[in-house]
Parts: C-alpha cells; sequence; structure tokens
C-alpha cells in the first residue's frame, strides 16, 4: 500500500467515525459500515466455495456440473454473491415482503463487487414482475438490484424490453418438478438482440426454471450470450426453496 492509499483510509476511517451509526439489522449493535455490521457481514454465507461457473452449484473443483452438461441451461454462467441461508434468505424476504427496499442498495453494491469488471454485457435486464404481481407489491427488487448495478458499471438496463405475460403463482409454492411448466412462455421479449451479450438480473436462483424461461425469450430475440446474476444461490439441503 503507498503512501497515498494510507492516507486516503486514515481519511475514509475518520470519516467514518463521524458518520451517525444505526442498528445493524441482524444484531442490533450500531454499525457506521451500512445496514449491517462488520461482524454480521463475516457471518453471512457467501458464496466462496468452488462451484459450476454454469449454474452456481458446488462442484470438487469447479468443474461444470453433471447437471449442466446434460440439461444445460440457456444461459451458460452464473454470478452468485451468497448462498440462501440464514440469515441472508431472512434479508431476502424482508426485502421482497417487507419493503425493506434499503436493502436492494446494499444486495446491489454486493453483487456489483461480484461480476467481472472485465468482461461485461451490452445489457442488462432485471427480472419482469407481471402487472398484476407488481401492482400487490409496488415494486420490483429486482430490477432495484439491476439499477444499482447499471448506475456503477455505466451498463445499459433494458427496463421495458421484457414483459412477463402469464401471472403464474409463485415458484416458492410449487414442487421443484412443477416449477418449469409454471414459467412455461411466461416471458416476452420486444426486443431485437441479435448479436448482443445479455445480463439477466434477479435475487435468488433455485432450479433456474425462471431465469432460464426469460434466457429462452431473449434468445429468441438473437441474444449470443446470457449471463445470470443473482444475489443468492440456493445450495442442496438448504431448505430454502424459492425460483
Amino acid at each position: 500500500m503507498s503512501i497515498l492509499d494510507g492516507n486516503f483510509l486514515n481519511i475514509r476511517t475518520g470519516f467514518n467515525q463521524v458518520l451517525p451509526g444505526q442498528p445493524c439489522v441482524l444484531c442490533g449493535s450500531m454499525s457506521r459500515d451500512g445496514l449491517w455490521c462488520n461482524a454480521c457481514d463475516a457471518a453471512l454465507p457467501y458464496l466462496n466455495a468452488l462451484h459450476c461457473p454454469v449454474c452456481a452449484l458446488p462442484t470438487p473443483a469447479g468443474e461444470v456440473c453433471g447437471h449442466c452438461l446434460t440439461h444445460p441451461p440457456l444461459f451458460s454462467r452464473t454470478t452468485a454473491v451468497f448462498g440462501y441461508a440464514f440469515p441472508l434468505d431472512k434479508l431476502i424476504q424482508d426485502m421482497k415482503y417487507g419493503e425493506q427496499l434499503a436493502l436492494a442498495h446494499t444486495f446491489g453494491g454486493k453483487l456489483l463487487h461480484r461480476i467481472d469488471k472485465n468482461d461485461l454485457p451490452d445489457y442488462l435486464i432485471a427480472m419482469p414482475l407481471h402487472p398484476v404481481k407488481l401492482r400487490e407489491r409496488g415494486f420490483n427488487q429486482s430490477l432495484l438490484l439491476a439499477q444499482t448495478v447499471a448506475r456503477d458499471t455505466k451498463l445499459k438496463l433494458l427496463t421495458n424490453a421484457c414483459q412477463r405475460v402469464r401471472d403464474t403463482p409463485p415458484q416458492s409454492a410449487l414442487p421443484w418438478k412443477e416449477r418449469k411448466k409454471n414459467v412455461r412462455n411466461a416471458f416476452c421479449c420486444d426486443m431485437d438482440l441479435t448479436g448482443k451479450r445479455v445480463a439477466l438480473v434477479d435475487d435468488v436462483l433455485t432450479t433456474g426454471a425462471s431465469l432460464n424461461a426469460l434466457a429462452e425469450a431473449v434468445s429468441k430475440k438473437g441474444a449470443i450470450e446470457i449471463s445470470a446474476w443473482v444475489v443468492a444461490r440456493t445450495l442442496p439441503h438448504s431448505g430454502s426453496l424459492q425460483k
């Protein structure tokens, strides 16, 4: 670290010390590090173990898993920040169903740190909500995540290119085997994406059915490479089933 770097850190540390603290959303102690304190951040289930580059499930050496070899999804790689486990799962539920929208900004920042800045796509597309669900909830958490990433990467966020045209039951209410059928033909894309690289942004990836259905709509419009960017990946035996 250079002297200048050290001076910058000292200035930033001093600045943080004069900022008002706030209760950590996880343990309640005062935090000047964001919505949760450094100690709680260190205890979150970050997805640091070796995993399949396509679907982000754990593999012994970081190789493509057997399922992706035999039944590859239409997205070619996944970037995930966390495993979908306690207490991260509760934070995501608070964001989606408790209207704790500040969490979306924080999660977007975490996702921003995970993506490869040297290999960015042409466009971002957030997982769309059906208009009925959007009216009920009042916001699209995936769009809020994508907005944070787009703002800091200067990537073009396509807010109207894709729509959810079927108001399907929540994926979390269905057995895994029924989720693919549930979202079949649930999305459409109205924009020509010929030759473009696209990243799909969502909060949680479980079976990949929703993301794969959206990827199908995007690929039909000519996208040549589709990635999935998610906050959390449900892992085997986690007991947390979302999408």
